[in-house]
């Protein structure tokens, strides 16, 4: 009877152990992101918040913005959050995601050593900058298909520069943060975001400076959206939606507005509609 008893309880507890991993599974997403806002520590401030009032886990995988939206085109991630909306809106239009979003801003800035050698502060237009630093000074690029790196590219074209195999461009294939590093160990100019510049440059004590600031070319919106459900039949659409609801609403919007670093710097001003 005893024995009988046991294996009983033992089976109880079996189904009550797979049941709660089954839930628990149930509850997470996947959201393909951009490194900026894992490097700032956006995530890391605003999620906890989402997950307590909703029970939902959001999983982020932090790459370039290409490759974000690429997980999605392939149905390997719930969500996208990432920042090059003629990417996005593409990707909306080709029928891979749905309920796109405006959620916030800040903007790109450049940096370069702290003595500014190649004399591009108070240039009047970031491209005019660019043009002023090719040949005369080195430039790292992310070269990894983000949303910087997307922006970069469009400056060179603005004045009518490939930049691609000249001696004094180099592409890195890195996130934001390490491609900082690496403009910094070279002493060479780089586009970043603010949010990550501000909120590593004191970490990674960066010998390094905002050179050329304020553009409206310069200008970095970011928005998130949904794997369209039709398209692939096992993202938890339902439970993307809540984050992305959670993200426009009053307190998503607060609590991006409320991020600050170190130094009390809000990075992201948000927008959604």
């Amino acid at each position: 009877m005893i024995k009988k008893l046991r294996q009983f309880l033992l089976l109880a507890l079996s189904a009550v152990i797979f049941f709660s991993a089954s839930a628990s599974a149930a509850t997470e997403i996947i959201c393909a992101s951009t490194t900026s806002t894992e490097n700032s520590g956006l995530f890391g401030y605003i999620l906890p918040m989402f997950e307590k009032k909703t029970g939902i886990k959001v999983k982020v995988v932090a790459r370039g913005t290409g490759a974000a939206i690429e997980m999605g085109k392939r149905g390997d991630s719930d969500v996208a959050f990432v920042h090059a909306k003629e990417q996005e809106l593409k990707a909306v239009e080709e029928g891979f995601f749905v309920d796109r979003h405006d959620i916030m801003y800040n903007d790109f800035v450049i940096i370069g050593p702290n003595d500014d050698p190649a004399k591009i502060k108070g240039m009047k237009s970031a491209a005019e900058a660019f043009k002023k630093i090719s040949g005369s000074s080195q430039f790292v690029s992310r070269g990894d298909n983000s949303g910087t790196h997307t922006k970069e590219l469009s400056l060179w074209k603005k004045v009518g520069i490939d930049p691609k195999a000249q001696k004094w461009y180099l592409e890195v294939g890195q996130g934001m943060e390490k491609t900082q590093r690496i403009a910094n160990e070279k002493r060479a100019y780089t586009l970043t975001d603010r949010g990550t510049w501000l909120a590593t440059k004191d970490k990674d004590k960066l010998e390094m400076t905002i050179v050329f600031e304020g553009d409206p070319a310069l200008f970095n919106q970011y928005g998130v959206m949904a794997v369209n459900p039709e398209k692939f039949k096992h993202v938890k659409y339902k439970e993307a939606m809540e984050f992305i609801n959670w993200l426009v609403s009053k307190e998503g919007q607060q609590a991006i507005a409320s991020f600050k670093d170190s130094n009390g710097n809000q990075l992201f001003i948000p927008d959604a509609k």
